[in-house]
């Protein structure tokens, strides 16, 4: 996903919903403490080093509470910041501005974080071959900008929900009574891309004996993943998966497996510090 996911009315759906729950029936500090015809200009600074993620919501924020705001970016998604670069530069009406503060930075620190925790597990394996892979493992309603965020960081799209792609699960396996019956069930459903879940290399055999089309190799140590990789003899896509870590992923990607999806990279990335200072 190399493009921004939302379109103009999923964008101001997105950002009714956020100030809906942020400002409500109305910001009562800056209306209270602010003067009605008070302006500001506001710089939006990187205060750490960061890959950039989600500019493009930041003039639509801002403009839905000022149409008349001039928002001037400084920097593009998938940019390298430092410490101190100036992101955006926005000025406008002083109450407008503090009431969309919090939602711009909110949806940025939280992207761009995503964005930079990404990049720092591509290049733990860069140079095998594996690439990269984001989850559904999201926040509920942000999953297209949570997977775009990832993109920006370098990560390869997997499926996005439920309904693009079969992929047969342990739970789905102990349901059906085993991975091949599993396996049939979603032939017979007509589906001819079946990703199969495997803990063990007993069900590798018998997910490749059914006829699936990739493998996700779920906790499977270095060892156990070239085993695993033997008995599929590069047949099929194999992708690890299962508590992958920066410190983990580089002996993971040397198997030779040809994916690794991280579920942290949009469940759990700590979001970066990016700050509105002001001035008159």
């Amino acid at each position: 996903m190399t493009c921004f996911p939302l379109n103009s009315v999923q964008i101001e759906a997105f950002i009714d919903t956020a100030f809906a729950e942020d400002i409500g029936t109305g910001d009562v500090t800056a209306n209270s403490v602010i003067p009605a015809n008070a302006t500001l200009t506001a710089a939006m600074n990187a205060r750490e080093n960061m890959v950039l993620s989600g500019i493009p919501l930041i003039e639509p924020i801002f403009r839905k509470l000022d149409p008349s705001a001039k928002v001037s970016l400084n920097a593009q998604d998938s940019s390298h910041l430092t410490s101190g670069d100036t992101i955006a530069v926005i000025s406008g009406a002083a109450r407008a501005l503090l009431s969309a503060e919090r939602t711009a930075l909110n949806i940025l620190q939280h992207l761009s974080g995503i964005a930079t925790l990404t990049e720092r597990y591509v290049a733990r394996i860069s140079g095998t071959g594996a690439k990269l892979l984001d989850t559904r493992k999201t926040i509920p309603g942000l999953r297209m900008l949570g997977k775009y965020a990832a993109a920006c960081g370098g990560a390869h799209n997997h499926r996005m929900g439920l309904f693009d792609a079969v992929m047969i699960k342990d739970n789905h396996i102990a349901v059906a009574g085993s991975v091949a019956a599993a396996t049939a069930s979603a032939q017979s459903a007509g589906h001819t891309k079946i990703q199969v879940e495997c803990d063990t290399l007993e069900q590798v055999t018998e997910a490749v004996q059914a006829g699936a089309t990739s493998l996700l190799l779920d906790n499977m140590p270095p060892e156990m993943l070239r085993q695993a990789l033997t008995l599929v003899g590069g047949h099929i896509p194999c992708e690890a998966s299962g508590g992958v870590t920066l410190e983990t992923i580089r002996a993971i990607a040397e198997t030779g497996v040809d994916y690794i999806s991280v579920g942290r990279l949009t469940q759990s990335a700590p979001a970066v510090d990016i700050g509105l200072d002001y001035s008159a």
